[in-house]
């Protein structure tokens, strides 16, 4: 009968660090992806990029009198990679009795995982392996065996279509897997038989349904596998065959498929030349970060991080390995900076395949499109027109066809906007000024796909929107703006109420990700996105607007550290660790973003300022392993949790975005201007706002007041009739509205406006042949506007 592991009562079902060394994948046929953290592998990914099954797998290095050291809290590991523009990363734990050396690599050919390991120093000790399985991140139904496959002994996990298989070769050949045992986290395995009796003393065979363990005591040095496969005998196959091969040789195919890539996407000459050397291994590193990220079953999908943020002590299913359409779009810019025309091709026929209906993407989905959770953003509605634009201008669209794509996109802006259900942080609705100048943008931009009365209305609403960006999120004379000697400031985000009715700037605006909620209007709450702006052209740098908001900005949202000046993504913000260092648990408190160094460095160069203090600032805030974290820490040291100021938190790294921005910045820098400024929209408006001669009227968007000179234009959904009057209701008529595609306009003249106080209209419905019930009206003002 075989001998079953113990079952565990209680679940603990959390991730690995994510602060990770290193990601790996094979740029080949295999379907593997790899995380190293805190000196051992941590997640591994099969068969997509979005699917860990394992949650990590460590080492015990330990002798037969009670001496053990679990590697993964044995304090300064070193990770270094075996070649510097290769993801090969060679890990070394240390301490006075011994040395443990790991190099990892991906079989090009297979879907195995290798690890070859030395151990050197006090000949009692051995090495022990621990796997901690989560198939298809499952911790609830996994099994586990010990078994042999072929003769040889095997460590078998399965649930549902996924198998794994641990196997273990001696530099002679022979498979030196040695005292094996499975068991259930938490209660049954390795980890805790040696916390219990001080070296490895169970030997059970089976293991769960649950969340499994595997371990066993190995040779001095050899080479694991871990075969991944659609069953635990296919995984067992797979291992052995890469084995059989031999480290060196399938690490050599490792090596040879990037270096094939990097010699396929060089680095330009000019480029590297005004680069101090850490910022060329970052920019390398970066290109490396945004090809390892991408998916081999769905060519273009790239999730935002093979990471869980504070994984430590989160449960959640999806982490970062996501897609956010905004993050894929923005790393797309950064593949076509650096000349990956065909990835950035990719991404963009992935995104026509996951449009919704209605023309919107989601806030996120698992890969193959099934929605994560279940926001709208309308920024990343906008990015792929912006995408789809860039690719045109870098002429190499090529027979991908985008017309639909592009007209649906805009009606859902059309639609929806210029309020969104929720900001780029993906927590309060409104009208904020990041979303407003990529869905501006992206008007401009589509409609050049577009003609006729479609092409007119996409023109028509952008240019609207963008002149009346300070009407809806500029404040003046508040308490901050004498506070920081500014005439007014841009805000973080207006209620949408903003675009019906005055006032609403003073309204209380929740902060989301705070146990405490501090109450602030949203006139007293200040970000940085409304760079995006300058960014984009929309406003230029030295706009008075502009310049006061920067000045509020880098007061207020600026922190020094020891690694140079980080910036906050708005003041209150809760998504960071506590104060006294404990990770983020839906409460906390917001700390400093590499990647908004990388989007202060754009402005400065439109600024006319030096940009190369920034490009150093993001170099020196990577992690030991030289990736870009979400966060860094900004406060005082907290040694114990591995907190210190100006390095990363504890928050998702790498961040692809942020490494996506650091490319971006560097190919700025060069060129002297933000390279991925959408074009059209920066000949349009050149930094200034328009000046219009019509006032646009919206179910959405109620202005009351409309200038002489002035025509007004209705803009609505479906067919309709205007039923206007002026002065109450005098000279009464009709005005049957006309289809411009996107939308349906009824235009009121401006030389019928001139003897007008005030103008009353109401609205008849063809499709429903009834009343909007409600009747309206502007005051006409004397002077153009």
């Amino acid at each position: 009968m075989p001998n079953q592991a113990p079952r565990s009562s209680w679940h603990h079902p959390f991730w690995s660090t994510a602060r990770k060394d290193c990601v790996g994948t094979a740029l080949s046929s295999s379907r593997v992806w790899f995380t190293v953290g805190s000196g051992i592998i941590t997640e591994v990914f099969y068969p997509r990029i979005d699917i860990p099954q394992i949650r990590d797998l460590g080492f015990i290095i330990a002798d037969a009198r009670g001496y053990w050291q679990e590697l993964k809290i044995l304090p300064n590991s070193r990770t270094t990679l075996d070649k510097p523009n290769i993801p090969l990363p060679v890990i070394q734990h240390r301490n006075d009795r011994f040395t443990f050396t790991l190099k990892v690599c991906v079989d090009p050919q297979r879907d195995v995982l290798l690890v070859d390991y030395a151990l050197e120093g006090d000949d009692s000790l051995k090495p022990y392996l621990l796997c901690a399985a989560r198939l298809g991140e499952d911790t609830e139904n996994n099994l586990a065996w010990v078994d042999e496959w072929a003769g040889r002994t095997t460590l078998w996990a399965e649930q549902g279509p996924f198998g794994i298989a641990l196997a273990c070769r001696d530099p002679a050949g022979v498979s030196a897997l040695r005292m094996c045992s499975v068991g259930e986290v938490g209660i049954s395995d390795l980890w805790q038989d040696f916390q219990q009796h001080g070296k490895m003393h169970w030997q059970y065979q089976e293991a769960g349904p649950g969340e499994v363990s595997l371990g066993a005591e190995l040779s001095r040095s050899g080479t694991i596998a871990l075969g991944l496969g659609t069953s635990k005998e296919t995984a067992a196959t797979l291992a052995w065959s890469s084995l059989s091969q031999g480290f060196d040789s399938v690490c050599d195919a490792y090596c040879q498929g990037w270096e094939t890539w990097q010699q396929q996407h060089p680095a330009p000459a000019d480029l590297l030349r005004k680069l101090p050397e850490p910022a060329q291994i970052l920019y390398h590193r970066s290109t490396n970060v945004l090809r390892c990220h991408e998916d081999r079953t769905l060519p273009g999908a790239l999730v935002a991080s093979l990471s869980v943020p504070w994984g430590e002590a989160s449960d959640s299913r999806g982490g970062y390995h996501l897609v956010w359409a905004r993050d894929l779009v923005e790393s797309a810019g950064a593949l076509l900076a650096m000349g990956a025309h065909t990835e950035a091709r990719h991404v963009l026929c992935y995104l026509i395949s996951t449009q919704q209906a209605d023309g919107h993407w989601l806030q996120n989905q698992w890969l193959g499109g099934k929605p994560f959770w279940q926001g709208i953003q309308l920024d990343e509605t906008a990015f792929p027109v912006l995408l789809a634009a860039a690719l045109k201008e870098y002429k190499i669209l090529g027979d991908i066809v985008v017309d639909d794509v592009i007209f649906r996109a805009l009606r859902f802006i059309l639609q929806e906007g210029p309020s969104t259900d929720q900001d780029r942080w993906e927590e309060d609705s409104g009208v904020n000024t990041f979303t407003l100048a990529v869905t501006i943008a992206a008007l401009v931009e589509g409609a050049q796909f577009l003609d006729g009365k479609a092409k007119d209305c996409a023109l028509m609403v952008a240019d609207y929107w963008n002149a009346c960006l300070e009407d809806w999120t500029f404040v003046q004379d508040t308490d901050m703006a004498r506070q920081f000697g500014v005439g007014g400031y841009y805000l973080r985000i207006a209620p949408a109420d903003i675009l019906l009715h005055d006032g609403t700037k003073n309204e209380w605006l929740l902060i989301k990700n705070r146990a405490h909620d501090p109450h602030l209007s949203a006139s007293e709450q200040v970000a940085t996105d409304f760079l995006q702006l300058v960014r984009y052209g929309l406003r230029a740098a030295d706009d008075p607007a502009i310049v006061d908001s920067v000045k509020v900005m880098d007061g207020l949202l600026k922190t020094d550290t020891p690694n140079g000046p980080v910036w906050h993504r708005y003041n209150g913000d809760g998504y960071g660790e506590h104060t006294d260092g404990t990770p983020f648990n839906g409460s906390g408190k917001g700390r400093g973003w590499p990647l908004l160094v990388g989007e202060r460095g754009h402005y400065a160069i439109l600024a006319g300022e030096d940009p190369l203090p920034y490009i150093e600032t993001m170099t020196r805030m990577t992690g030991v392993g030289g990736l870009l974290p979400e966060q860094v820490w900004d406060s005082e040291p907290i040694p114990e949790k591995g907190l210190f100021p100006g390095q990363p938190s504890g928050s998702a790294m790498p961040l692809v975005w942020a490494h996506g921005e650091f490319i971006k910045l560097c190919h700025s820098y060069a060129l002297g201007y933000p390279v991925d400024r959408p074009a059209a929209t920066w000949a349009r408006y050149q930094g200034k706002r328009p000046q219009l001669d019509y006032r646009l009227w919206r179910l959405r968007q109620h202005p009351h007041v409309i200038s002489i000179g002035q025509e007004l234009r209705v803009l609505l959904h479906a067919p309709f009739t205007l039923h206007w009057g002026m002065n109450g209701w005098q000279s009464v008529q009709d005005i049957t509205s006309s289809d411009w595609a996107l939308g349906h306009v009824a235009i009121i003249p401006a030389h019928k406006l001139v003897q007008a106080a005030s103008i009353q209209f109401t609205i008849h419905w063809h499709d429903k042949d009834q009343w909007q019930g409600e009747d309206f009206e502007l005051e006409i003002i004397g002077e153009t506007s």
